[in-house]
C-alpha cells in the first residue's frame, strides 16, 4: 500500500516538476535573445526604425522594446528648452548583464558618454552629455521582476 502511495506522489511530483520547468523556460528571456517590434501607445513616446528598442519621451535614450513601461511609477518635467524625469519600466525574468550591456551600447550610440558603473544587487549606470545626465537604475525584486528605472536630468553648473 505505501509503495502504491509512493509511487503515485512520484508522478504527481515528477509531473509538477516538468510543469514548472517548461513554464520557466517558456517565460524567461533577456534583451540579446528577443528584441521585439515597437508598439504604440504611449504619449510621448518615439519609436525605433531598428527593431532594437524604443524611445520614450526622451528622443536620445532607448529602452528594450520588452520592458513594461509603467506610468504611475514615472513622471517627466517639460519645459519649451528642456526635459527631466524619472521613467520606470519593468519585465518579469531579465537577465540584467544583457540588460547592461543593451544600455551601454544604445547610450554611445545616441552620444552619451559613460562615466561609471556600479554592478551588484542593484546595477547602476552613469550616462553623461554637456547639458545633462543620465541614471540607469537596474535590480530584481525578490519574486522574480527586473525592474530598470531611468532618470534623465539637467547638469549643474559648477561655481567657484
Amino acid at each position: 500500500m505505501s509503495q502504491k502511495i509512493f509511487r503515485k506522489n512520484s508522478v504527481i511530483a515528477l509531473w509538477l516538476l516538468i510543469v514548472l520547468s517548461a513554464t520557466g523556460v517558456g517565460c524567461s528571456t533577456t534583451v540579446k535573445e528577443r528584441q521585439g517590434q515597437p508598439a504604440g501607445g504611449v504619449a510621448g513616446e518615439v519609436t525605433s526604425e531598428e527593431g532594437m528598442g524604443k524611445y520614450y519621451y526622451f528622443d536620445d535614450v532607448r529602452v528594450p522594446s520588452e520592458l513594461n513601461y509603467k506610468p504611475n511609477k514615472s513622471f517627466v518635467y517639460e519645459t519649451p528648452g528642456f526635459k527631466a524625469g524619472i521613467l520606470v519600466f519593468s519585465k518579469w525574468r531579465l537577465d540584467v548583464d544583457s540588460l547592461m550591456d543593451f544600455f551601454n551600447y544604445q547610450m554611445g550610440k545616441d552620444n552619451w558618454k559613460a562615466v561609471n558603473s556600479f554592478k551588484g544587487k542593484e546595477s547602476i549606470l552613469n550616462f553623461s552629455k554637456p547639458d545633462k545626465t543620465c541614471t540607469i537604475k537596474i535590480f530584481e525584486k525578490w519574486y522574480g521582476t527586473t525592474v530598470v528605472e531611468i532618470r534623465v536630468g539637467p547638469l549643474g553648473e559648477k561655481k567657484m
